[in-house]
């Protein structure tokens, strides 16, 4: 998971953004048989993925649309400097795009800022909506209950292990955890048995950003039961929770008791890196609790090309706390398609959008980008499940998986549960003393919209 953007990172972005708009922009008065998409462009294979996929639907469309054109417009920037030069792009109708590439992660931001238009009066007439799972649904849906972006695909998360180090230590093949306390056991047994190996990973600390607030801290809060950061009925912050604190105490466990990385490496932020390129491949770490995403890494030509992967690790669901419904966890992210509120063509955005996902090319993008099918049509079609290994059991957890709050305060919040779980990590703070300044680092970052569990 990317981590979260620092002020100072922003803040040298909109700099940078500040010279490139008028490249990036549509211009008023554009000509209105024209869309023009907007999207993050790199130089990882993903992206050239989504180069092929978007120049694709553009003849599509205009095929199918005669007289229509499609301009593609894209933003060459790592994370942090494309979320700033959207930001930009989204404030003026000079420069706003028709159609926007928008992160769920920070989707909020610009739906409180007034960037977005609502699309609940397209979405009630577009019958494939009905095909998109309810959950995946909420990835863009705002506080005022209107939705303002179509997913894309999703990510989920669970648990990777590795074949070789199960059998040495002697664990099942098949191992399925049913609650928070086998997974240690396991961790346990592997650290006895197999003592030259990590046993477990579970991302924290503020160097690794959000992969440790999401792949590590919140697949265990929200395996604990009640929503642990965030109350939608009253609109506020959630302090003083149990499940907060428990959660707390089981990543303190798996370093107080050395069952997982030397504190050294798991505060290194590029230890990500190191998991993906070096530890899995290599047999030298046992549970690792991560992503769907990690065979992109390992594919033809990728950067860690490792076409042995599906034979040496194996996948089990995160469990709940006490093995409580729904019996697993997962927590996703995505990306989103949405219209900015000052479009010069937002009718034809929409049915861009409509172009863009079709069974057939929904299907088409998923599989070409090793993403999680968000459609049920999809996720049932046998050429998606066989597609990559391991597709059908992440697929299979968009069912009951978690999206963030990803409200405007949650990238601070996200920033105190990463300090929270620092703090027990190298043992500087109880777990008390974390969660007590955890609850006083969000109640100052929301104003104290804050309510007790």
């Amino acid at each position: 998971m990317r981590p979260t953007t620092t002020p100072l990172l922003l803040a040298a972005a909109t700099l940078l953004a500040a010279g490139t708009l008028t490249a990036c922009g549509s211009g008023s008065g554009d000509d209105p048989d024209t869309v023009k998409v907007s999207f993050k462009q790199s130089t990882d294979n993903q992206i050239r993925v989504m180069d092929t996929y978007l120049a694709d639907v553009k003849k599509q469309f205009e095929k199918a649309n005669p007289g229509k054109k499609v301009k593609l417009v894209p933003i060459k920037a790592p994370d942090s400097e494309y979320y700033t030069k959207l930001q930009q792009m989204l404030r003026s109708p000079k420069t706003a795009p028709d159609l926007v590439y928008e992160d769920t992660f920070l989707i909020n931001s610009d739906i409180t800022s007034g960037y977005l238009k609502p699309l609940d009066s397209y979405l009630d007439k577009w019958q494939d909506w009905d095909q998109f799972i309810d959950t995946s649904k909420s990835a863009a849906k705002a506080a005022d209950g209107k939705t303002y972006g179509v997913p894309d695909g999703t990510d989920t998360r669970g648990l990777w292990y590795s074949n070789a180090i199960f059998k040495k230590a002697g664990l099942p093949a098949n191992w399925q955890p049913k609650t928070w306390d086998e997974v240690l056991d396991a961790a346990r047994t592997i650290k006895k048995k197999v003592p030259d190996v990590t046993p477990l990973n579970v991302y924290t600390g503020k160097p690794a950003g959000e992969a440790a607030s999401m792949q590590g801290f919140e697949m265990l809060a929200y395996g604990t039961g009640k929503n642990p950061l965030y109350d939608p009925k009253s609109k506020k912050w959630v302090t003083g929770s149990k499940g907060f604190k428990d959660s707390l105490s089981f990543v303190e466990t798996v370093y107080k008791e050395k069952l997982g990385p030397d504190v050294s490496d798991a505060l290194d932020p590029n230890f990500a890196t190191r998991v993906r390129g070096e530890l899995l491949p290599e047999d030298k770490l046992g549970i690792n609790l991560d992503g769907s995403w990690l065979p992109q890494d390992w594919g033809k030509g990728a950067g860690h090309e490792w076409p042995e992967w599906s034979k040496k690790l194996s996948l089990a669901p995160m469990p709940t706390q006490h093995g409580q419904a729904p019996g697993k966890v997962s927590m996703s992210g995505g990306w989103t398609w949405a219209i900015p509120s000052k479009a010069d063509n937002p009718d034809l955005a929409f049915k861009f959008i409509e172009t863009m996902q079709t069974k057939a090319n929904a299907q088409k993008w998923y599989i070409a980008n090793s993403g999680i099918s968000v459609r049920k049509d999809v996720a049932a079609d046998p050429a998606y499940v066989k597609a990559q290994p391991g597709i059908k059991f992440f697929t299979d957890l968009v069912a009951t998986t978690n999206y963030r709050p990803a409200y405007p305060a949650y990238p601070k919040v996200s920033t105190a549960i990463q300090e929270a779980m620092e703090s027990v990590t190298t043992g500087d703070a109880s777990v008390d003393k974390a969660a007590s300044s955890y609850d006083e680092e969000v109640s100052s970052a929301t104003d104290g919209a804050v309510t007790q569990k």
